[in-house]
């Protein structure tokens, strides 16, 4: 859900190849600094030597200096190549060869070795796995836990394909939040989310509810690709049918010219509109803002829904 065309003081921009560079004048807001601190390149090398990947680089996410410097990272287990094309998203699009049974212990080590107390998995979709890759999520959360038993983990997951079995492997697993990304409206999805469904992924959300409704279930919105202001209230409401309590909102910026365009940049005005819709319609906490995504500043917004009971 993250895009290579965000721009950084200094005239550049995260992807430097001509045809990824973004055609559309960014507003001033959505700016940030190039990323590089002595936390970031030191995070940089260490993920690199354990060979796992993370979503703040396969997705180009803009937070990726600020979130790194904190030393607070999101894994993307599962390999760095996606089964679905969302035509919206960075993530590479292809065939993906086998699994790693490994990858859960290296990712363990890594989270003790930064000292993490709020960890956050996430994963391409694996439609080649017939269980889309629930139990590597399942192996990484116990081994996280058996490793640093404080730390909290934060799933964000595909739709499993809509497969109750694998939605039950994750759940069971004790993951602290539960997170899984509506991404668009009704109306657009669609178009955005071609091998997704709008349904199911409620579906998911309302399941998790019901296998465990102690569970903190989370989702995401990513406004500015062709939805109307009240379509993005009206998937606001939608997720509190299923009992969805934490929400991010997140400006879309295209990958490149093959992606969705961009539609329009909603003011940090209407982020904050939007905010305050989300906590009148009973969310426990929204993050609202054009340079807000699903993970950034997740143990934040965990704490501050857990102190509302």
């Amino acid at each position: 859900m993250y895009s290579r065309g965000i721009k950084f003081f200094g005239g550049t921009t995260l992807e430097q190849t001509q045809e990824m560079k973004p055609k559309r004048r960014l507003p001033e807001w959505m700016k940030v600094r190039m990323p590089g601190g002595p936390s970031y390149i030191e995070l940089k090398n260490l993920l690199r030597d354990a060979e796992l990947h993370t979503v703040c680089e396969e997705a180009q996410c803009p937070n990726i200096g600020d979130c790194w410097e904190r030393r607070s990272a999101t894994f993307m287990i599962l390999g760095d190549i996606c089964t679905r094309r969302c035509h919206y998203c960075a993530v590479t699009t292809g065939r993906p060869t086998g699994i790693d049974i490994m990858e859960p212990d290296r990712l363990a080590r890594t989270v003790k070795h930064l000292g993490l107390r709020y960890c956050v998995i996430t994963s391409v979709n694996r439609d080649d796995l017939a269980d889309g890759g629930a139990f590597i999520f399942a192996m990484c959360i116990r081994k996280i836990k058996q490793e640093m038993p404080d730390c909290k983990v934060e799933v964000l997951i595909p739709d499993f394909d809509g497969s109750l079995p694998a939605l039950k492997t994750a759940i069971n697993a004790g993951p602290d939040v539960l997170n899984h990304n509506i991404e668009s409206c009704k109306r657009i999805f669609p178009k955005v989310r071609p091998k997704g469904d709008y349904q199911r992924s409620l579906d998911l959300l309302a399941r998790v509810k019901e296998i465990d409704p102690t569970m903190p279930t989370k989702s995401g919105i990513i406004v500015g690709m062709g939805e109307e202001f009240d379509e993005v209230a009206d998937t606001m409401t939608d997720l509190r049918s299923v009992g969805c309590e934490l929400l991010t909102i997140g400006q879309y910026l295209r990958p490149s010219e093959v992606h969705v365009p961009i539609s329009r940049f909603y003011t940090p005005a209407e982020f904050a509109e939007l905010r305050d819709i989300g906590m009148s319609l009973g969310f426990r906490h929204v993050a609202s803002g054009p340079l807000v995504r699903s993970s950034y500043h997740a143990d934040e917004q965990h704490a501050a829904a857990s102190q509302k009971g």
